[in-house]
């Protein structure tokens, strides 16, 4: 009985959670709206200083328009960019918004994005002449996202041009390569490899020597089917037999709803509103402790 409880409610549920209203899906829609308005503004509207005044240039930089660092990864050059750096935002964004709160989500993708700004603009002023043209995308927060999911889960399946399935920690190896290459030897032009490459860089930066632990077990799989309910996240703790709880009975000997109620719900709750990182050493055993309940079943 204790065990159906937890499936019925909603911070239990899988894809039945108010994603609706997730940042990952809000920046999926400001990016389309932004898109639709650059369209607007193409035919209609026709202000030529818009491109320049918000895309990444260095004649902007030169005059001291930092904001173009933020304004940059909204604006792209064309549908089929959107939609890339859309699918991948989909489906590595809302495992990382999920797995570390709203908050750090939002970091990771913003510090990426700001971090590959940095270094495209750095290397175009050095060297105009590869790097110089002005650059609009939210790829190199999207290749940061990528970075970070393959630190939280480095076996979960993509499938690479749609086709190939490839695992994430190796999707990250080849996009590391190519992107370290082509910014060392720019031949492609019209890519802004030195932006993805420093989102890389960011969101690996943030997950390996950032504030949160990523090391726990996370169980989401974008082309996997999936139980209907939440996988409570898996810490490495010690045995939760070991511990005793505040009324010092051990967790295995408490009744199954007072230890739902009681020391459970509190921690999904704080999880829910804060994200996992917030989790001390104590409550990560006592969702070891539940997550091996539900185990059993």
């Amino acid at each position: 009985m204790c065990l159906q409880m937890l499936e019925d409610r909603y911070y239990m549920r899988g894809e039945e959670r108010s994603w609706r209203f997730s940042a990952t899906v809000i920046l999926m829609i400001v990016l389309g709206v932004v898109f639709a308005f650059q369209q607007v503004n193409v035919v209609y509207i026709r202000n030529e200083n818009f491109h320049k005044l918000f895309s990444l240039n260095t004649e902007g930089l030169r005059q001291g328009w930092l904001w173009q660092l933020i304004t940059f990864q909204f604006l792209h050059g064309g549908l089929f960019h959107l939609l890339f750096n859309l699918v991948i935002i989909w489906f590595c964004g809302r495992a990382i918004e999920s797995r570390l709160g709203t908050a750090n989500f939002l970091k990771v993708y913003f510090a990426s994005g700001i971090l590959g700004g940095i270094l495209q603009g750095l290397l175009a002023m050095a060297f105009p002449e590869y790097f110089g043209k002005s650059v609009v995308g939210a790829s190199a927060g999207a290749f940061g996202l990528i970075a970070a999911f393959a630190l939280l889960e480095p076996e979960a399946t993509f499938l690479f041009m749609f086709v190939f399935p490839i695992k994430a920690k190796h999707l990250l190896i080849i996009e590391t390569a190519v992107a370290a290459f082509l910014t060392a030897v720019p031949s492609i032009q019209g890519v802004a490899h030195a932006a993805h490459l420093g989102g890389i860089v960011a969101g690996y930066s943030f997950m390996k020597w950032g504030l949160y632990d990523y090391t726990g077990s996370f169980r989401w799989h974008p082309f996997r089917n999936r139980a209907r309910r939440r996988e409570l996240v898996k810490a490495a703790t010690l045995k939760p037999a070991f511990w005793k709880t505040s009324k010092g009975q051990p967790v295995e000997e408490v009744e199954p709803e007072e230890f739902i109620s009681r020391e459970v719900d509190p921690i999904l709750d704080k999880i829910s509103a804060q994200g996992i990182q917030s989790l001390t050493p104590r409550e990560k055993q006592i969702l070891e402790a539940a997550r091996a309940k539900m185990d059993k079943r």
